[in-house]
């Protein structure tokens, strides 16, 4: 509470409330997605802070910079066991990069300066620091002093350079450069084209990405899909695989007689670069050592913008007819899980936007994501495609999204059940799962109001049950300002 009313003291900083700890975690995981800097979260005590560690997950795996603030006991207070009290760095640290804990009041400003720089470490860490309430009242002195800045990407030693400009050389059509990280901005993503166009060797992103510069003219590769067999046939052709800002491509669980890797078991996996280098730099030493300037051909794809979807309402003309009127330089939190793959192709074709994806697997990110996105880019229409299971868990975002009155367009893939674990069912040789398996994989009984659940928490919306009817509620939606839902009630 003092740091509550000490926030009175500081006017220029924008405080948004949260329902629940998930959705302050997840909106903290867009703003860093969509800034590059920090955003602040303040949580309470180990319990509340085990509320946000999904998303604390999904942000650690999108390398998001984070400052988490972790309110706990007065120090002189913890040996008595009072009902919250808890180990909050066991809790934090599966979950962070870095942990800390501020000693008291006199080190207050030491340590809030090195959680940051954390934070802003290698380009993106989740910092958590333990805040005592002892410390937030006993006396303290404020020192100015210069601003410290974190320290430098790392450059990728010439070596590397040369033996993967080597390889591109050797192998050719059977060579892959596999891209993550901040390699899936315009930029590096033509100089892999580039690379490409020149070489024949293959592009593509990781399956799950924080951040990719996506839609006509941007040069974005095919992501590795989800399925492990379909991921396995993707793969095969490439005997080299080049990691720049990637992690070499596993299977998403493993499954029996399927493999966990999902590259060609004989395949040379080289890592160029980590999360830790200057992605930008390196694929442009890369294109330079292979003799390529940064004016050199490119082959991109001049195939028309995304058509739209014709039919009856599915998951296909949903994610089609989405990608068909995204509106120039939208935003799009993808968290339609088992049509994610589906959007992705029809979107490389839709007009420029950014994509921000699930990274860590953790459901119930997508609403959330769009909170911090939508906060800082104001300016830019913010795109929620969800799924309906996995929108349950922080569903709350929609209060925060009417509240600040959110530029977010939220579309609901309903099927009414968590339709991805029926695929992976299937993976283990259960297609036809009986009753019981249904019932812990349905949401029917009773249905899920969509409409009723948005308008609850002060969000207009509105259900559609055709494709006509989709395109003219999202193009309505598109059109107006303030956050909006829209139920796809899927047959």
């Amino acid at each position: 509470m003092h740091f509550v009313a000490a926030l009175d003291e500081q006017p220029r900083m924008r405080c948004v409330l949260g329902l629940f700890e998930g959705v302050v975690t997840g909106a903290a995981d867009g703003y860093g997605r969509m800034t590059g800097r920090p955003a602040a979260t303040l949580l309470h005590t180990g319990p509340g802070l085990a509320n946000g560690l999904a998303n604390l997950h999904n942000a650690r795996r999108a390398h998001t910079p984070m400052v988490n603030i972790v309110g706990d006991h007065a120090c002189d207070h913890l040996p008595y066991d009072a009902p919250l009290t808890t180990d909050i760095e066991a809790l934090a640290r599966p979950m962070s990069d870095w942990v800390g804990r501020v000693r008291g009041a006199l080190t207050i400003q030491t340590d809030v300066t090195e959680a940051i720089l954390a934070a802003r470490f290698v380009g993106g860490q989740v910092a958590t620091l333990v805040l005592p309430a002892n410390a937030t009242w006993d006396p303290a002195e404020y020192l100015p002093q210069p601003a410290q800045n974190p320290a430098p990407l790392q450059t990728v030693e010439d070596a590397i350079i040369t033996l993967a400009a080597n390889k591109i050389r050797e192998a050719g059509r059977r060579c892959l450069i596999l891209l993550g990280g901040s390699a899936l901005r315009a930029g590096p993503m033509a100089d892999a084209a580039r690379i490409a166009h020149a070489f024949g060797t293959g592009v593509m992103a990781e399956q799950a990405n924080a951040r990719m510069s996506h839609g006509r003219g941007s040069c974005a590769p095919v992501r590795i899909p989800y399925g492990v067999d379909a991921a396995v046939a993707q793969l095969a052709p490439y005997d080299v695989i080049l990691l720049i800002g990637a992690k070499a491509p596993v299977s998403f669980f493993k499954f029996p007689d399927k493999p966990h890797a999902v590259s060609h078991p004989e395949a040379s996996v080289i890592e160029v670069a980590g999360h830790g280098a200057d992605l930008p730099v390196t694929l442009a030493a890369l294109r330079e050592a292979l003799g390529l300037s940064a004016r050199s051909g490119v082959h991109r794809d001049d195939a028309p913008r995304t058509e739209m979807a014709t039919g009856a309402l599915s998951a296909r003309t949903v994610v089609q007819t989405v990608a068909a009127l995204l509106p120039e330089n939208a935003i799009v939190c993808d968290e339609s899980i088992s049509s994610s793959h589906a959007f992705g192709l029809a979107a490389r074709h839709a007009a420029p936007h950014d994509l921000l994806q699930l990274t860590g697997g953790a459901i119930g990110i997508g609403p959330s994501l769009s909170v911090g996105a939508a906060i800082a880019c104001p300016d830019r229409k913010v795109v929620n495609l969800q799924a309906d299971g996995s929108a349950m868990y922080t569903v709350q975002a929609l209060w925060t999204q009417a509240r600040e009155s959110l530029d977010v367009v939220t579309v609901v893939l309903s099927n009414r059940s968590y339709g991805s674990l029926y695929d992976e069912l299937t993976n283990l040789g259960r297609p036809d799962p009986g009753r019981n398996a249904r019932t812990m994989l349905d949401i029917t009984s009773p249905p899920l109001d969509w409409t009723g659940l948005a308008k609850g928490f002060g969000v207009a919306a509105s259900v559609v049950t055709s494709t006509d009817e989709l395109a003219r509620e999202f193009a309505r939606a598109i059109a107006t300002p303030g956050p909006t839902l829209i139920e796809a009630a899927l047959a």
